[in-house]
């Protein structure tokens, strides 16, 4: 018995005498969605030096490690930081400013929002976004009789909802040179009775916004850093920034480095002779928080503005087809430096012939079973003979669930009975097991909640339509949770070190009072975030 006893307290003597690992956090106290590959839930980690160095049970981690600071969650849910791979993360820091049209009920409205925000911030040129003719009574493109009359003295140029058509006024068409014998390649000059209305799409867009003195370097920085704010009180850790120049990508470089930039950012560049010198013909650039590897072209426009490029015509246009923006040698060309240089390439494509078009050139650089990870943006209208191409050549179809649920009153009206090819994200899917899923901001709201709360129920807010848009193309919560995370990292080859909570992964988290896996669907809109954290430190809080 007294030998027994002496066994037991040198047991618990030696047990006493380990000493704990200290670390720099502790999380305790939560129920954490690692979304791992088994889609693991813990209920604590430790963290040191930025990275998740162990996750399990509560009396594990507090057995084994220390720390003088430790976060109780108080049994709130943590979730990987989440991850946009497909915005514009400095156009829309450009653009807080600028008069912010989306909801306008009709042209009026706009012309009002216009002056009004001209009233408070004066500025040489009136700019603003958002304008969605489809939100109209009159779905029709409007002219520039109101914004003549409304700043007869001062250029004008607003951009529709999704970046592919604007509006300028007269003397804005006047300081670009448009007239009517004005023509341009890939682009459209709309016209009434042979006179410009000052509705531009696509490339025709160009011609007046080089006119637009160039952001400063210092409105750039102001820029990033707002949207830095906005986006950490959304959750997002980690962006994917659609198209940026050479001096922006040493721009976002230079702020992280200092550390006022905390957003992790995959930079994709503009196909300019500037990015391919600095950076694609030198390889992939890679830090913790900057990743410059994949480049960024248009094949075609917009479903809203009837820019994108459809196999046969629009139901509501039958003289359209829709516009390529770029020729298939040049698209096939950028393609090429590309797989010479080992780089990714994302393409914007929405409707079916721009699908088409690009897997023909991609097919011509991917073997099957490639590991390259080359990219279709948005995917959104894709002929079933394409489809099952997507997984022959393992191409990534990146997709934005919002851009479903924005469309769904008035898609049928361009598309016909190709609307079952539309948004079918769900297939999309199945093609490689996993995709991506972004927002496109500023096109859509920054809000990443959104899109799980679009690809899950493929309703608005209001619950409408009352049984979903296609249904059979929703995905499930865990899909839409990993969309946003493990698999948005995936898509720029980062799945190694974020995207899931796991041993020797970057400490990027977010923390809500609400299980996204669970809960009430309904109330997804309207949750807040509690907490933001990158690298373990704590960069929003919904109480400070």
């Amino acid at each position: 018995m007294i030998k027994n006893t002496l066994i037991i307290l040198t047991a618990i003597s030696a047990m006493a005498c380990i000493k704990r690992e200290k670390v720099d956090l502790i999380v305790t106290n939560a129920k954490i969605y690692s979304v791992d590959s088994a889609f693991t839930v813990h209920s604590s980690m430790a963290i040191s030096n930025g990275k998740i160095v162990a996750i399990g049970e509560k009396e594990t981690i507090e057995k084994k490690y220390e720390s003088t600071n430790t976060f109780d969650a108080t049994g709130k849910y943590i979730y990987p930081g989440f991850i946009d791979p497909h915005c514009h993360f400095l156009g829309y820091g450009l653009g807080l400013p600028n008069a912010w049209l989306a909801g306008a009920k009709n042209w009026e409205e706009v012309v009002k929002r216009l002056v009004e925000n001209q009233n408070r911030y004066s500025t040489e040129w009136v700019k603003g976004r958002g304008w969605n003719q489809n939100e109209w009574a009159v779905k029709q493109f409007p002219t520039n009789e109101l914004l003549n009359k409304a700043f007869p003295d001062k250029p004008v140029y607003i951009v529709r909802i999704d970046g592919h058509a604007a509006i300028a006024n007269q003397k804005a068409l006047e300081i670009a040179g448009i007239t009517a014998k004005t023509t341009i390649n890939g682009g459209e000059i709309i016209k009434v009775n042979g006179k410009p209305t000052g509705v531009l799409v696509d490339n025709a867009m160009e011609l007046v916004r080089k006119c637009i003195p160039e952001s400063t370097k210092e409105e750039k920085t102001n820029a990033l850093i707002n949207a830095q704010k906005n986006c950490f009180a959304v959750g997002l850790t980690g962006v994917h920034d659609a198209g940026l120049d050479t001096d922006e990508v040493f721009l976002v470089d230079s702020l992280q480095k200092s550390g006022s930039l905390k957003m992790r950012i995959n930079a994709w560049l503009n196909p300019t002779k500037s990015n391919y010198e600095t950076f694609v013909n030198k390889g992939v650039y890679q830090t913790d928080w900057l990743t410059v590897r994949s480049i960024k072209i248009y094949a075609d426009g917009a479903l809203g503005s009837r820019g994108a490029l459809l196999l046969k015509p629009y139901s509501d246009d039958p003289k359209n087809i829709g516009i390529q923006v770029e020729t298939t040698e040049k698209l096939d060309s950028v393609c090429k430096i590309a797989s010479d240089a080992g780089y990714q390439v994302c393409t914007h494509c929405i409707g079916d012939a721009a699908v088409r078009l690009m897997i023909d050139i991609y097919s011509k650089y991917l073997d099957e079973n490639n590991d390259k990870r080359w990219r279709i943006e948005h995917s959104q209208v894709v002929d079933p003979q394409d489809m099952p191409r997507y997984g022959k050549y393992n191409i990534i179809p990146s997709i934005q669930t919002t851009h479903a649920t924005s469309d769904m009153d008035w898609a049928n009206e361009r598309l016909g009975d190709r609307i079952k090819y539309a948004y079918a994200y769900q297939e999309l899917l199945q093609q490689n097991g996993w995709l991506p899923n972004g927002s496109d901001f500023p096109i859509e709201h920054i809000n990443p909640l959104y899109g799980f709360y679009s690809g899950v129920v493929r309703q608005h807010f209001n619950g409408e339509p009352k049984d979903g848009f296609q249904m059979e193309n929703a995905l499930t919560r865990e899909q839409a949770l990993r969309a946003m995370t493990i698999w948005a990292v995936k898509s720029a080859f980062e799945e190694n070190i974020k995207g899931s909570l796991e041993v020797g992964k970057f400490a990027d988290f977010v923390v809500l009072d609400f299980d996204l896996m669970n809960d009430s669907i309904k109330d997804v809109p309207y949750i807040k975030v509690q907490q933001t954290y990158i690298n373990g430190e704590k960069v929003y809080d919904v109480n400070q």
